[in-house]
């Protein structure tokens, strides 16, 4: 459990993503962070892991490897590196805060139940270590452009870890496309609803047999003004609380009666 508000520069800090090791998402979180903190490790996937959500590898034995001073990649998912990081690399002195990303491309809405992204800093929480995803919207050509979160990165992480949040929560952040010159908002938002995996493209191979790619996302029905869909789609920062437990008090009063 965190001691708040978190002294970054003298915290020990743990950087994971799910695009991998040499992503420049990654990169851009690591050059940012370093200009506030002393200790700064990095622990990622070697290979991509984006839609790898929460999974976790059982099937076969796991290897790290050493990339640099404090840095490490693992053939394994998000939520392995932060096992292996959290409970073997980093054994001795547990890190402080983890920071997850900056991914490529937004996730809002149901995306933080595929994202490996939002999926290591869950693992983080749940392993007793406080944690923040970044994720960058790309705008309408999905052009890597990382000037937003370059440029927000490191005064919202410290408005952040000035505040707090309680032990069994995760704060997703989603940075709006833009150039990074003007100020941007900030929203704290709600999870609002945003699905992949609705178009479905078909094609043949060589011999004839299907072959399938999961399409683009769509926006549901929920445009609530305070959700995080609602934000990146005004230009805004959206943060969002989210919690490890996803009870429906509400249905589980009725089942409780219901069943009594």
């Amino acid at each position: 459990m965190a001691n708040w508000p978190i002294d970054l520069r003298g915290a020990r800090v743990l950087l994971s993503n799910d695009d991998g090791f040499g992503a420049p998402g990654l990169e851009t979180l690591r050059s940012v962070i370093e200009t506030l903190c002393d200790d700064v490790w990095v622990v990622a996937p070697e290979t991509e892991q984006s839609g790898a959500g929460h999974s976790l590898t059982i099937g076969r034995p796991l290897r790290i490897r050493e990339r640099g001073p404090k840095a490490y990649s693992i053939d394994g998912t998000p939520t392995d590196c932060m096992l292996l990081s959290i409970n073997r690399i980093l054994s001795d002195h547990k890190p402080d805060l983890v920071l997850s990303g900056v991914n490529r491309g937004t996730n809002l809405g149901e995306d933080v139940t595929y994202s490996g992204t939002i999926a290591a800093a869950f693992e983080a929480t749940i392993l007793g270590v406080p944690a923040i995803a970044f994720s960058q919207d790309l705008g309408e050509g999905d052009v890597e452009d990382w000037r937003v979160a370059r440029a927000n990165l490191a005064g919202l992480t410290e408005r952040l870890i000035a505040t707090g949040w309680p032990a069994n929560t995760l704060i997703n952040v989603n940075f709006p496309a833009g150039d990074g010159a003007a100020p941007v908002e900030v929203r704290a938002t709600s999870q609002g609803r945003e699905k992949v995996g609705d178009e479905i493209a078909q094609a043949f191979d060589p011999r004839g047999r299907a072959y399938y790619w999961i399409g683009k996302k769509h926006v549901g029905e929920d445009a609530a003004s305070d959700s995080d869909v609602a934000a990146i789609a005004d230009g805004a920062i959206s943060v969002t609380p989210i919690d490890l437990d996803f009870t429906d008090r509400a249905t589980l009063g009725d089942l409780t009666r219901a069943l009594a």
